[in-house]
């Protein structure tokens, strides 16, 4: 009884899509799965699932504290989360040093994280968003900076692309034939954090893996090729924000969950799509 009061079909659920905070909400959305479909592949090439997943929550003290003194809250967490990708790839080259470097740094921003929140604990709401995200909550003016954060991460991954792949996938090789793995490691790490900054506000520090990951992961079922992976997981993001947004104005409820639902689903698809054609082959090849 209680659940059916609180989710109620919006008859005029078109009309809803159709204002402008809505408007903003797509618009800020497709600029974030689009950025997150630009570096989803690098993310799992590198092993740096990990680490994205810390830099959220590394940003999440960043914001709090920023709520806490009543600054801008985005600004707060992109600055911590940079802070935080610099001090991940300086403290650790190697993947082993990576990794406790990263845990390190992660174990601290949680404490910090905690001691602001609970000292800012009239603005509950605040922390919420930022657990959750809330990407119906994203200010019209915040537009031009996911723009700009976007243009300049597609810039230099296209400055980057080529030099950036060989030291993901051999690193040792590519650092004996003078490319510099440590500079494209820190370089790697502030762009993943400008874009985990974008993706909490969507669908929050818990939820970061639904568009950072799991739509590389989904288009990596389909092809290795790097072109194609990163076209398809920023299409993947792109579908699952509009469908989301959509099915978050039917019912009035807050999209981050609808959202990572439509990827969980899209990457279950091409999960069992690929096991389909996997158990196909030896089939096709007898007959």
């Amino acid at each position: 009884m209680h659940l059916a009061t609180a989710v109620q079909f919006q008859s005029n659920w078109v009309e809803i899509l159709a204002s402008p905070f809505m408007r903003t909400a797509f618009i800020a959305g497709v600029l974030v799965a689009v950025a997150s479909g630009l570096i989803g592949y690098f993310v799992i090439v590198r092993g740096s699932m990990f680490a994205s997943h810390a830099l959220a929550h590394i940003g999440f003290p960043g914001a709090t504290g920023a709520a806490l003194v009543g600054t801008s809250v985005f600004a707060g967490l992109v600055a911590f989360t940079v802070v935080g990708a610099v001090a991940i790839g300086l403290l650790g080259k190697r993947a082993n040093d990576r990794e406790v470097a990263t845990g390190t740094v992660l174990a601290f921003a949680t404490a910090l994280g905690v001691l602001f929140a609970s000292l800012a604990s009239t603005n509950t709401s605040t922390v919420t968003n930022i657990l959750f995200g809330n990407l119906l909550a994203i200010p019209p003016a915040q537009l031009v900076v996911f723009a700009a954060f976007l243009a300049i991460l597609a810039a230099v991954l296209l400055a980057i692309f080529r030099p950036l792949l060989f030291a993901s996938i051999d690193p040792a090789v590519a650092e004996a034939k003078g490319v510099r793995v440590k500079g494209l490691g820190i370089t790697f790490m502030i762009l993943l954090a400008l874009v985990v900054s974008m993706a909490v506000t969507v669908v929050g520090v818990l939820l970061i893996f639904a568009l950072l990951v799991t739509p590389a992961a989904a288009a990596l079922r389909f092809t290795a090729r790097p072109g194609w992976v990163i076209f398809w997981s920023a299409t993947i993001g792109v579908a699952s924000v509009a469908v989301g947004l959509v099915i978050a104005a039917m019912f009035n409820l807050p999209p981050s969950f609808f959202i990572v639902s439509v990827v969980f689903v899209l990457w279950l698809g091409a999960a069992g799509m690929r096991r389909e054609r996997a158990a196909a082959k030896p089939a096709g090849g007898h007959g």
